[in-house]
């Protein structure tokens, strides 16, 4: 099989047939090939020459070496540059990809934990809401303690079976606490009081 170093060599003249530009001229002078990995041509700039990077980036420039490697290879290449010129540079590069991989999953997680707990917390903020616009007689005390005893219940239960404890969690959770209070005309505190009694946290 073609290695990367054999590849270019026939790729580099037709690619600078088809391309205008000093900038363009002098990042396909600079580029050396590193590894054919798979199907992946990698091509590495060293660090003097890291500016010109930007012209080979460019998406018809990349078709335009992408579609002649494949020519010569017979292989679908997908072209990728690096900074450096060496095996070793584009193993650095790898570990960089694998910990930048790990930092978005870890971003989407936290995003999509976020978004759940929000939109649980949502569900029960209306379900609030709707049970108070059903209650009849708002203004009769002990209707509005039967009230406050279920949806105390309710929020209390929400609080035990949501395990993250976050700050959009906890804020969410706040937000579920003040609405009761209005609704019931008890202070924000006392009704957190008994939401966490009976959530077994206090």
């Amino acid at each position: 099989m073609a290695d990367a170093v054999a590849i270019w060599k026939e790729t580099l003249p037709q690619v600078m047939n088809s391309v205008t530009g000093r900038g363009v001229w002098a990042a396909l002078n600079a580029v050396r090939p590193i590894i054919l990995d798979e199907n992946t041509l990698v091509l590495g700039l060293a660090s003097s020459d890291n500016e010109l990077a930007g012209h080979l980036r460019l998406p018809q420039t990349s078709r335009i070496i992408e579609t002649f490697a494949g020519r010569v290879s017979n292989l679908p290449i997908r072209v990728r540059i690096i900074d450096g010129v060496t095996p070793e540079d584009y193993e650095r590069a790898k570990r960089r990809d694998v910990e930048r991989r790990r930092l978005q999953d870890a971003e989407f997680s936290k995003m999509r934990a976020e978004l759940e707990a929000r939109t649980s917390w949502d569900t029960i903020y209306e379900q609030i809401s709707r049970k108070f616009a059903a209650m009849p007689n708002k203004s009769l005390a002990q209707n509005r303690a039967r009230f406050y005893d279920e949806v105390v219940s309710v929020v209390a239960d929400a609080h035990q079976s949501m395990s993250d404890t976050d700050d959009m969690n906890e804020r969410n959770f706040a937000r579920c606490i003040e609405r009761i209070a209005q609704y019931s005309d008890i202070p924000s505190t006392l009704v957190a009081v008994d939401v966490l009694r009976r959530a077994g946290e206090i």
